[in-house]
């Protein structure tokens, strides 16, 4: 699963690296403890344009009566991902890329104490994550919102957990963004092997009130 990552790059780079137009109520950056429920920088694509957009990371069905009417999706299993009716529409016509510096993963040692890793992309600055997104009223009440699509981590990610993000190359944006047709299940995999790093860091992230760049210090 992705339960907690960081954003760095500012919003103009992304902007300029997604070839996306920027909203005007981005979130802030730099941001090294992003949470559930925290406004999260999504790229989607529509009418031929590329648009760079905060939305609610944690997707809420259509039929929810509120935002707490059932589970908090944050995560979203590609296996399922066609079959699921909370994400099987999302699925064909919503899909979008969400960005991220790294994310964070735990394991425990042999008293049950949570070991959080930071989790980077080998070469570069930024991962990007496929997600789907859906949006969400009642009212006088509305988000846009959105979840984070996971795959069975490759092998050297299962040494911390046993499920990854879906990370997209450059080259399979527009894909996965369905501005190349059809084809966007074929990407539902884990990266290579080489593809990313690892190192342990401050329990201090363990809290999702910690904040600041120490948060991805290797200890």
């Amino acid at each position: 699963m992705c339960g907690r990552f960081a954003i760095t790059l500012p919003p103009d780079a992304m902007a300029q690296l997604f070839a996306a137009q920027p909203a005007n109520d981005l979130p802030d950056v730099p941001n090294y403890n992003v949470c559930p429920t925290n406004h999260i920088h999504v790229v989607r694509s529509g009418d031929g344009t590329r648009s760079l957009s905060a939305m609610r990371w944690g997707f809420i069905p259509h039929w929810y009566k509120a935002p707490n009417d059932g589970p908090l999706l944050i995560n979203a299993r590609a296996e399922t991902l066609a079959e699921k009716p909370a994400f099987r529409a999302a699925c064909r016509e919503r899909r979008c890329l969400i960005p991220a510096s790294g994310f964070y993963e735990w394991t425990k040692d042999e008293a049950g104490n949570r070991l959080p890793w930071y989790i980077r992309p080998v070469q570069g600055d930024l991962l990007a994550f496929a997600g789907v997104w859906q949006d969400w009223e009642r009212g006088d009440e509305g988000f846009r919102t959105c979840a984070i699509v996971t795959c069975a981590a490759n092998e050297s990610m299962a040494r911390i957990h046993h499920r990854m993000p879906v990370i997209l190359s450059q080259d399979d944006w527009a894909k996965w963004l369905g501005e190349e047709g059809h084809g966007a299940a074929t990407l539902m995999h884990a990266p290579p092997e080489d593809t990313l790093a690892f190192h342990r860091v401050d329990p201090k992230v363990n809290s999702n009130r910690a904040a600041g760049p120490e948060l991805v210090e290797p200890i």
